[in-house]
């Protein structure tokens, strides 16, 4: 059985990882600034069933083959950068505005807002490395079934990760009341945003 000190050391892990802004942050608070806490958690629901979706991968060994074919990574690192490059480009662009900028957006059904959580989750190249490169760091083989322990630990990683972006949708719409209230703020907001999404964008794609 997985031992406690590896399930301490993945969930720090999975904090750090989940505080550093990515493709998942940013749909999850794009949708709860511009249309409520409700939609945002709805969202969340697709996020976590992408997390599930990287968890089975690793628990059934696909997640090796990135190691062994490198090709479907960089394909896979290329995807989440090209989605970070537009993101960025939303926010700097003449008259756009960033992911966090409350401006009204259509209604969307529920089945479209998990889907579209679940595939900003599926691709999002940061998760990936975690499964492929980190979690493999925590199992012993000598502790039992390495399946069993990469379970374990990616559950592990999911109750983290839906935690800490559930907390950021909950608080979404305070940060949705301030920039209202403040027209300056959001241009340098949107600005500011624009500029960190550029650079994770170079980022992931050289990394």
């Amino acid at each position: 059985m997985v031992s406690l000190h590896a399930v301490a050391g993945m969930a720090l892990v999975a904090l750090g990882m989940v505080l550093v802004p990515g493709p998942n942050m940013m749909y999850l608070v794009s949708r709860s600034v511009a249309q409520g806490r409700r939609v945002g958690l709805v969202s969340l629901l697709g996020v976590g069933a992408g997390f599930l979706v990287h968890l089975l991968a690793a628990v059934a060994g696909i997640a090796a083959l990135f190691a062994v074919v490198p090709v479907l990574y960089t394909v896979l690192k290329l995807a989440g950068a090209a989605y970070l490059a537009w993101l960025a480009w939303q926010a700097l662009r003449p008259g756009g505005a960033s992911a966090f900028d409350p401006r009204p957006l259509p209604p969307d059904p529920r089945r479209r807002l998990l889907v579209m959580g679940f595939v900003t989750n599926v691709l999002n190249p940061k998760i990936a490395v975690l499964y492929v490169s980190v979690l493999p760091q925590f199992v012993d083989p000598e502790r039992g079934a390495v399946p069993v322990q990469s379970l374990l630990l990616g559950l592990t990683q999911i109750v983290v990760a839906v935690t800490v972006h559930g907390l950021i949708v909950l608080t979404a719409g305070a940060v949705s009341s301030f920039l209202r209230r403040r027209p300056g703020w959001m241009r340098g907001q949107r600005w500011l945003m624009g500029a960190v999404l550029g650079g994770l964008a170079v980022r992931v794609a050289v990394d």
